[in-house]
C-alpha cells in the first residue's frame, strides 16, 4: 500500500513538470515566432545586394532570411510603415548610415546637388560607384515607400536607376545612380550661370524622345502601368553623354483600369504649370495627364523658358503669370506652317542661334499643341509620341548631315552639344 502511494505520488509530480515544460516550450515558441515574424520583411544588406564590378544593382530575388550574423552586423531599423509587404518581388540594397555619412563628407555643401520636392539631394560615391542620395525625413515615409516599389519593379535606360535605401532615426535615404550632367531644367534655364553651354537641336530632339521612351515603358509595357505625375525638366536627368533619364518617382500612381477608361482617382498633386485641365478640375490621374507635362516639356525645349513665365516687355504680378502651354499655344496659332512661323520664332530659345532646321522645330511646336490639348481624348498616347519625336529626330541628323559641309555652321553645332 505504502509503495502504490509513492508511485502515484510520482506520476503525479511527473505530470505537473510535463505541463510546465510544455508550457514554457510554447512560449518560447511564441517568442521565437514573433521575433521571426519581425524579421519576417526586414531587408540585410549582406543578402540583398548584388555586386558586380563594384557597382550595386537593386536584387532581383524576394525571399531573404536573415541570418545571425546579418542581424547582428548590419540590421537598419528602419521605420515599421516600410518593412510591411512594400515589396512582392524585388528588393533594394540596404546600406549603414554610417556609409551613408562618409559617402557624402557627412552631407557636405559641397556634394549639395540641389533639393527636390521632397528632399535634398547629395553627390556621394559608394565603393567606386558615383551616385546621387536623397535624403528625406520620417515624414516623408509615404513618398518614399511610392519611389522604392516603383523602382524595384521597373528597369529601363531611360529611367533612373535605384540602387538602394538606408535609415536611420528620423531620416531616410534613396541611392540612385549618378547622372553626371544634372537635370534639364539646368540647361534650358539660364544655363551660362550654372556653368552649361546651350542644348544643341539635336541634343534637344535626343532628350525629348528619350524621356518619351521612359514615359512609354511605364504607360504601357510594365506588368502594371503607372502615371507619373510629376513629370517637368527638373525630374528629367542627363548622363554624361546627355542622354535622358526619368526620375523622381515618389508620387507615381498605378492606374486603375475602368469601364470608362484608365484612370487613378487622388488629390491634386505636381507642379503647376504641367497639370493637365482635368486633373485640376477633377483629380482624375490618367496616362493622358503625364501626356500634358510632357507637352510642356516640350515647349521648353523648343523655347528656353519655364512652364510658368512672364511675357517679356510686360510687368505681371504672381497672380498673372502665363503658363508656357498658353503662350506657345498662341504662337502657334499666328504660325500657320513652317515657312509662316515669325510669331513661332519669337519665341524659340535665341541660344539656338538659328541652328536648326525650321521643318523640324514647327513638327515639334505641333506634337507638343497636341499633347496639351484640353481634350485628354486627343492627345497623343506616348507610343505616338515616340513614333513622332523618331521621325523629328531623323530628320534633324539627315539636316545636319547636310550642314556638314559648311564647316563654319557645322562648328556651332558641335559646339552646341
Amino acid at each position: 500500500m505504502g509503495i502504490a502511494l509513492i508511485l502515484i505520488a510520482v506520476t503525479f509530480v511527473s505530470c505537473i513538470t510535463c505541463k510546465s515544460c510544455f508550457s514554457h516550450k510554447s512560449r518560447t515558441q511564441s517568442k521565437d515566432h514573433e521575433q521571426s515574424s519581425s524579421h519576417k520583411f526586414h531587408i540585410l544588406k549582406s543578402s540583398s545586394f548584388c555586386y558586380t564590378s563594384r557597382r550595386f544593382f537593386c536584387c532581383k530575388s524576394g525571399n531573404l532570411k536573415p541570418s545571425a550574423t546579418d542581424v547582428g552586423n548590419h540590421h537598419i531599423d528602419i521605420p515599421r510603415a516600410v518593412v510591411g509587404d512594400a515589396f512582392d518581388m524585388e528588393k533594394p540594397v540596404v546600406f549603414t548610415h554610417a556609409e551613408i555619412l562618409s559617402s557624402t563628407d557627412y552631407f557636405s555643401d559641397s556634394n549639395l546637388l540641389g533639393h527636390g520636392t521632397y528632399g535634398s539631394v547629395y553627390y556621394g560615391v559608394l565603393g567606386e560607384q558615383e551616385v546621387a542620395i536623397k535624403r528625406m525625413t520620417a515624414t516623408k515615409t509615404r513618398e518614399f515607400i511610392a519611389e522604392m516599389k516603383v523602382l524595384c519593379k521597373v528597369h529601363h535606360a531611360s529611367l533612373v536607376e535605384l540602387i538602394g535605401y538606408a535609415a536611420s532615426g528620423d531620416e531616410l535615404f534613396l541611392i540612385y545612380e549618378y547622372a553626371q550632367k544634372g537635370s534639364l531644367k539646368s540647361h534650358l534655364h539660364d544655363p551660362q550661370n550654372k556653368g552649361h553651354t546651350s542644348l544643341s537641336w539635336i541634343s534637344r530632339v535626343q532628350i525629348a524622345l528619350d524621356a518619351a521612351r521612359g514615359l512609354e515603358y511605364i504607360h504601357e509595357h510594365t506588368k502594371d502601368h503607372y502615371v507619373h505625375r510629376d513629370i517637368k525638366t527638373s525630374n528629367i536627368l542627363l548622363d554624361n553623354t546627355f542622354r535622358a533619364k526619368i526620375s523622381d518617382f515618389g508620387l507615381a500612381k498605378l492606374v486603375v483600369t475602368t469601364i470608362d477608361g484608365e484612370a487613378s482617382v487622388t488629390k491634386v498633386v505636381g507642379t503647376f504649370g504641367y497639370l493637365a485641365p482635368e486633373y485640376l478640375r477633377d483629380g482624375l490621374a490618367t496616362t493622358k495627364s503625364d501626356v500634358y507635362a510632357f507637352g510642356v516639356v516640350l515647349f521648353e525645349l523648343i523655347s528656353g523658358k519655364e512652364a510658368i513665365t512672364r511675357t517679356e516687355g510686360m510687368v505681371f504680378t504672381n497672380s498673372e503669370r502665363c503658363s508656357l502651354a498658353s503662350i506657345m499655344l498662341g504662337a502657334l496659332r499666328s504660325s500657320p506652317n513652317s515657312l509662316s512661323m515669325a510669331s513661332l520664332k519669337e519665341h524659340i530659345d535665341p541660344s539656338l542661334m538659328d541652328l536648326y532646321p525650321h521643318d523640324c522645330i514647327y513638327k515639334m511646336a505641333m506634337l507638343a499643341k497636341q499633347c496639351v490639348d484640353e481634350d485628354p481624348i486627343l492627345r497623343p498616347d506616348m507610343k505616338q509620341v515616340v513614333i513622332s519625336l523618331s521621325h523629328i529626330l531623323l530628320s534633324s541628323v539627315e539636316w545636319e548631315a547636310a550642314l556638314a559641309g559648311n564647316s563654319q555652321v557645322f562648328s556651332g553645332l558641335v559646339q552646341g552639344r
